[in-house]
């Protein structure tokens, strides 16, 4: 038996695949059906898109002259908006408004977020309502949107108390105790970040799968199977 399965295909095979064409041919036409009858049945949720431009302005804010580090530098302030739009303000935001959504579902299931580089940001919202759906990404894309501009607000701010005591100026020593509170507000992004929505309304929203690949992959599927039963059981030998 062992040695049966281990052995490789023969002309044999071959020949008892092509006698039975009918069979996996009519195998996989059974496939797409199945899968077309799934997709209708059980069809996939909706997903909506918002799109954010990020700009870290890497012109004005790296500055030393090391073209090897910008990649470093853009990788790293990525990674800080990447947090700040998964953080829990900024994801409370829509589950405040969808009570029935806890922020960790959210996370894990219904959101999704691409690209997060230099450049258009995209976000998605899957939910079975095409409107929720957009909903969803909009208030996502607007929380993100207010977390990283005050962010950015308050780096800025902290920025220029720390030159204005660098050079002395006494006039600011009131407002040294404010540092710690600049610090955390600032969520530790550059003061030259800026982000800008591009999509506000009408947002994109399709199936999160379509037609096509219920079809493929049912038809895949049967014509496999199809050709395991005829190599298996002997179908197509005269």
């Amino acid at each position: 038996m062992k040695k049966w399965l281990l052995s490789p295909p023969s002309l044999d095979d071959f020949l008892r695949l092509l006698r039975a064409w009918k069979f996996w041919l009519l195998g996989s036409v059974l496939g797409a059906l199945i899968g077309a009858a799934v997709f209708y049945l059980f069809p996939p949720m909706y997903r909506a898109q918002a799109t954010v431009i990020v700009d870290f302005n890497i012109e004005e804010s790296w500055t030393y002259g090391d073209d090897r580090g910008v990649y470093y530098y853009l990788e790293r302030e990525a990674r800080k908006l990447v947090e700040i739009a998964w953080a829990d303000e900024t994801v409370s935001a829509v589950g405040a408004a969808l009570p029935d959504l806890t922020v960790a579902s959210l996370r894990g299931e219904r959101l999704h977020l691409s690209q997060p580089e230099d450049g258009g940001w995209h976000f998605y919202a899957d939910d079975p309502d095409p409107a929720r759906a957009e909903t969803m990404v909009a208030l996502w894309t607007e929380s993100f949107v207010e977390q990283a501009r005050e962010g950015a607000v308050n780096a800025t701010a902290l920025k220029a108390i720390m030159t204005a005591l660098e050079n002395g100026d006494t006039a600011l020593v009131d407002v040294e105790n404010d540092l710690a509170r600049l610090e955390a507000g600032s969520l530790g992004i550059s003061s030259y970040v800026e982000v800008v929505p591009s999509q506000k309304k009408s947002l994109p929203v399709v199936r999160r799968n379509v037609l096509g690949e219920y079809v493929f992959f049912g038809a895949m599927t049967m014509l496999l199977l199809a050709v395991l039963g005829i190599l298996l059981t002997g179908t197509g030998d005269e």
